[in-house]
C-alpha cells in the first residue's frame, strides 16, 4: 500500500540487561530504514519508533533481588539503552516506555474497547507458565516434560492455576489465513511466512491476557486485582505511541499502518498472530509488513541478553574501540538480513579494513589529494572525453536505481554489494585514466574530466554510503565541500546536484583509520 507517510518498528526491548550487539542489529537496520525513507520522501514523513518494554514478572523480580523497586530499576538501565542508541547514531522519532502515562492509559482503552466488542471474556485458566519467556505452554511442547521449550532458556516451568481475562484467538485462525494468503508479503521472509502459517493450521488457542495479584504492570479498568498482560501491554505501543486512541487521532491517521515491523524471529509468533488478531478485532488496517531477521550467532551461540557464552562484549566497549559506523556498516554488509549471521570482531576488523579503509576512505583520499595537487584543489570543468569513462559513467546512472530497489526491499547486503560494485569501479577508473600519467603529458582536458568524474562519482557513493554510516557519510560529504548535511539531502540529488565546477573541496583526512588492535576477548 502506498502511504504519504512511512512508519518503521523495532520491538520494544526488555529492560533487565544493556543492550547488546544482538539488539542493535535490529535498530540498526530500523535506522537505515528511516534515513533511507526520509530522503525519499522528506523528514516529515518518516516516523521510527522503539523503546523499552517493562512490565511483566521476570522485570519485577528482577528488581527486588537488587533491592530496588522496578521503576528505579528500569530507569537506569533505559538510560543505558538511550545513550547507547545515541552513540550509534540511531535516529528514533520517539521512543516509547510502558511505564509512561500516555502508554498506560491508552493501553486500558484498548482493553476496555475489546472487552465492549465482545473480544474478551473472564475465565479460569490452568496451564504450565514459564516466568522468564512468559509464555504458557502446552505440555506437548515441554522439553523432558518440565523444561521450557526456548532454546536460549530451558528453565523450569510452574502450573499456574489462576482467573484472568480471556482474548478470543481461537476466532481468527481463518481471516489471518486468508490475510495471509491475499497479501504474501506480510510476513517475511518467505520461510518466516511459512511457520506461521503451519502453525496456525494446527489451532489457535484464546489467549490469557491478565495476570493476577502481580503488581507491576497496568491494571485492568474496573478490574484493578488483575494486571494486562505483558504481551497485550508490548504490542500495543505501536499504537499508543501515535496518539491511538484519543491522545492525537490526527497523527495516528497519518501515520498508521506501520509500513514495517522489524524484529527477531523468536518474537515472529507474537507479532504475526496475536497483534494482527488484536487489529482485526479492533477493526484497525494490519502493518504492510512483519519482517523477521535471523539471530547473530557467535562461537555457535545465540548473542542475547541472556546467552552470551559465544564472548559477546559490552557494546559500548565495541563502538569505542571500532566506531559506530563500522559496526553498522558490517552488522548490514556481513549476513543476508533474514537469515542467522556469524559474527565476529575479527570479521568485522577485515571489513573495517579492506572495504571502509582501503576501497572507499583511501579512494576520497587519493582523488582529493590528486584535485589539490594537479588542480589547485579546485573542482575543474570536464573537458576531453577519456576512453574509460563510458563504463564508469554508465555505472554511475545505473547503479543508484539498482540501490534504491535493494534497500526499499530490506535487502541490505545486497544494496551494499550494489554501491560497492561502483566503489570498485571508480579505484579501477583511476589505475585506468592514470592521471598523474595524463599530468605528465600535458593532457589538461582529459584529466580534468578523469578528476571530476572521480569526484561525482564519489559524491553519488556517499549519498548512498548515508543510511548505512550516517556519521561518517557527513565526514565525507564535508570534505567534497558540501556544507549542507546528508540528513537535508533528498534522493534525487543523486540525479540533478552534480558536483559544481569551482567548489573548493577540503584536503583529504582519514574517515576509516586502519584498525590494527587485535579484539580483545
Amino acid at each position: 500500500m502506498s502511504r504519504e507517510c512511512f512508519y518503521v518498528t523495532t520491538p520494544i526491548y526488555y529492560p533487565n540487561n544493556v543492550p547488546h550487539v544482538g539488539t542493535a542489529y535490529t535498530t540498526i537496520a530500523a535506522d537505515c530504514t528511516a534515513r533511507f525513507q526520509r530522503m525519499l520522501r522528506g523528514k516529515d514523513n518518516v516516523f521510527f519508533l522503539t523503546g523499552t518494554d517493562e512490565h511483566g514478572q521476570k522485570i519485577e523480580q528482577a528488581a527486588r533481588e537488587k533491592g530496588q523497586e522496578p521503576k528505579q530499576y528500569v530507569d537506569k538501565i533505559v538510560a543505558a539503552f538511550q545513550e547507547v542508541w545515541a552513540s550509534l547514531n540511531i535516529s528514533n522519532n520517539d521512543f516509547i516506555r510502558t511505564t509512561e502515562e500516555r502508554h498506560e492509559s491508552a493501553l486500558q482503552k484498548i482493553f476496555q474497547e475489546l472487552l465492549s466488542r465482545g473480544q474478551i471474556y473472564k475465565s479460569e485458566y490452568e496451564g504450565l507458565y514459564c516466568i522468564q519467556c512468559e509464555t504458557f505452554w502446552l505440555p506437548s511442547q515441554l522439553v523432558d516434560g518440565s523444561r521450557c521449550p526456548n532454546s536460549e532458556c530451558n528453565r523450569e516451568v510452574q502450573l499456574l492455576k489462576e482467573e484472568g481475562y480471556f482474548f478470543k484467538l481461537s476466532d481468527y485462525s481463518e481471516r489471518l489465513l486468508k490475510y495471509i494468503e491475499e497479501y504474501p508479503y506480510f510476513i517475511r521472509p518467505e520461510s518466516r511466512k511459512n511457520e506461521v502459517v503451519s502453525f496456525i493450521k494446527q489451532g489457535l488457542q484464546d489467549l490469557c491476557i491478565t495476570r493476577k495479584k502481580l503488581e507491576w504492570g497496568v491494571r485492568v479498568p474496573g478490574d484493578p486485582e488483575f494486571t494486562i498482560y505483558v504481551w497485550l501491554d508490548a504490542l500495543c505501543n505501536y499504537l499508543t505511541s501515535i496518539g491511538y486512541p484519543e491522545r492525537d487521532p490526527e497523527l495516528f491517521k497519518k501515520i498508521w499502518p506501520a509500513n514495517v515491523h522489524l524484529l527477531a524471529k523468536d518474537i515472529l509468533r507474537f507479532h504475526a498472530i496475536i497483534w494482527p488478531a488484536m487489529l482485526m478485532a479492533l477493526e484497525l488496517p494490519l502493518p504492510d509488513c512483519v519482517f523477521a531477521h535471523g539471530w547473530l550467532v557467535m562461537g555457535g551461540y545465540k548473542v542475547s541478553k541472556s546467552n552470551l557464552k559465544g564472548g559477546a562484549r559490552n557494546l559500548r566497549e565495541m563502538i569505542e574501540e571500532y566506531g559506530a559506523d563500522s559496526i553498522r556498516y558490517f552488522l548490514l554488509r556481513e549476513g543476508t538480513f533474514g537469515q542467522d549471521m556469524e559474527f565476529s570482531e575479527e570479521a568485522l576488523i577485515r571489513r573495517h579494513n579492506s572495504e571502509l579503509g582501503n576501497d572507499l576512505g583511501n579512494l576520497l583520499n587519493r582523488t582529493l589529494a590528486m584535485l589539490h595537487k594537479y588542480c589547485g584543489g579546485i573542482v575543474p570543468e570536464a573537458g576531453d572525453k577519456n576512453e574509460p569513462d563510458d563504463e564508469l559513467l554508465e555505472m554511475m546512472k545505473t547503479v543508484p536505481e539498482k540501490f534504491k530497489i535493494r534497500l526499499e526491499n530490506l535487502e541490505f547486503r545486497l544494496a551494499l554489494e550494489t554501491l560497492w560494485d561502483l566503489v570498485v569501479q571508480l579505484n579501477q577508473y583511476v589505475e585506468r585514466t592514470a592521471p598523474w600519467q595524463l599530468k605528465k603529458e600535458g593532457a589538461a582536458g582529459k584529466l580534468n574530466t578523469a578528476l571530476y568524474n572521480l569526484l561525482e562519482g564519489i559524491r553519488r557513493v556517499v549519498i548512498m554510503a548515508y543510511p548505512f554510516m550516517p556519521g561518517s557519510a557527513n565526514r565525507m560529504f564535508r570534505q567534497l565541500g558540501y556544507e549542507t548535511p546528508l540528513e537535508d539531502i533528498r534522493w534525487d540529488e543523486i540525479y540533478n546536484n552534480f558536483m559544481k565546477p569551482g567548489t573548493k573541496p577540503g584536503k583529504g583526512e582519514p574517515v576509516f583509520p586502519k584498525i590494527e588492535a587485535e579484539p580483545a576477548v
